[in-house]
C-alpha cells in the first residue's frame, strides 16, 4: 500500500522498509502492519490531540514530568509550543510505560522506537501468525473466562508493583495471543505514586475486567479485587505472588463524599468511552 505521510520519515530513516496494510483505526491512533528488514512489526500513528477522546483529561496527565519549567508553563498556558510539548509527553508516556512494564514481566508488546509521532513496536500474533484478536472478539466460556481473568489480575498486580496503572483497561485494549492476554494501549498510563486518582483508576480497571468476564463467570460480578489489590499496595504488602481472594473487610471510616462523586464521574466517562468504541466498531 501507499506509505502514509506520517510514516514516511521512518522509511527515509531506514526504520521501516514497507507498509503492508492498515491493521486498525480509532480516535487515538491508526495502526499499520509494517516490514522492517525480515521482521513484521506494527507502527502506531498517533492522531492529533483535537481528534482524540477524553483520555487527555487532567486526571491522566497528573504527575507526568516534562524536561524543564519553561515547558511546564507553556503546557499549562496552552501555547502552540506547550501543545507540542503536551503531545510529546502523551506519546512518550506509552513508550516509557511499555519499557517499564516489559522489564517487570508484564505481557505488553515490545517497543522499538517512537519517532515523529509514530511508535514502532512488536506485532502481537496468534498461534497461526496472524494479528492477534482483541479479547472482545474471542469466544469465551466459563472456564476460559476464569482463566483469562486470573491471568489479567496477575498482570494488573505486576503493573502496580512496577508503579504503573493502565487507566483505561477493558476488553478492547487486550489482545489474545497463543499464550493468553497481552495488554496494549498505554498512552494514558498513570504513575501510581504521583496521581491523586490512582486508587480510583486501579479499581475501575479491575472492575471493567470483572464486568466483562462476569458475563461468562457470574461469580466474578460481586468480587472486590480492585479494592483488595489497592489496599494491599497502599499498606506496602502487595507482591507479584500475593494471594487474592476478591473480598475486603467492610470499611469503618466515614465515607469520602468527594471520592464517591469522582468515582461516579469516572464511571460515566468510561461508559461514554466504551459506547464510542462500540459505535466505531459497528461503522
Amino acid at each position: 500500500m501507499k506509505t502514509p505521510k506520517r510514516i514516511q520519515p521512518l522509511v527515509e530513516e531506514g526504520l521501516i522498509d514497507e507498509v503492508m496494510r492498515q491493521l486498525m483505526s480509532g480516535k487515538e491512533a491508526t495502526v499499520y502492519v509494517v516490514r522492517c528488514g525480515e521482521e513484521i512489526r506494527c507502527a502506531k500513528v498517533y492522531k492529533e490531540a483535537m481528534r482524540r477522546s477524553f483520555h487527555q483529561a487532567v486526571a491522566y496527565q497528573e504527575g507526568r514530568r516534562v524536561k524543564n519549567s519553561r515547558q511546564a508553563r507553556a503546557m499549562n498556558k496552552g501555547t502552540r509550543y506547550g501543545r507540542k510539548m503536551a503531545e510529546e509527553v502523551w506519546q512518550n508516556a506509552e513508550v516509557d510505560a511499555l519499557y517499564r512494564l516489559a522489564a517487570a514481566g508484564v505481557r505488553v508488546p515490545k517497543p522499538y522506537i517512537c519517532f515523529e509521532g509514530v511508535l514502532l513496536m512488536e506485532l502481537v500474533t496468534d498461534a497461526s501468525g496472524n494479528a492477534a484478536p482483541r479479547l472482545n472478539d474471542v469466544e469465551l466460556n466459563h472456564e476460559l473466562a476464569l482463566k483469562f481473568h486470573g491471568m489479567l489480575l496477575k498482570q494488573v498486580v505486576l503493573m502496580l508493583c512496577a508503579g504503573v496503572i493502565h487507566g483505561d483497561l477493558s476488553e478492547f485494549n487486550i489482545l489474545i495471543d497463543k499464550h493468553g492476554p497481552v495488554i496494549i494501549d498505554l498512552p494514558q498510563a498513570i504513575d501510581a505514586a504521583s496521581s491523586s486518582v490512582a486508587a480510583s483508576m486501579l479499581e475501575r480497571d479491575v472492575t471493567n475486567l470483572a464486568n466483562f468476564f462476569g458475563t461468562f463467570a457470574h461469580e466474578l460480578q460481586n468480587s472486590e479485587y480492585g479494592k483488595e489489590i489497592w489496599g494491599l499496595y497502599d499498606a506496602g504488602l502487595l507482591t507479584p505472588d500475593t494471594p487474592l481472594t476478591g473480598k475486603v473487610a467492610a470499611p469503618t471510616e466515614p465515607v469520602d463524599v468527594d471520592a464517591v462523586i469522582w468515582e461516579i464521574e469516572l464511571a460515566r466517562l468510561e461508559e461514554e468511552n466504551l459506547q464510542r468504541i462500540r459505535m466505531e466498531r459497528l461503522d
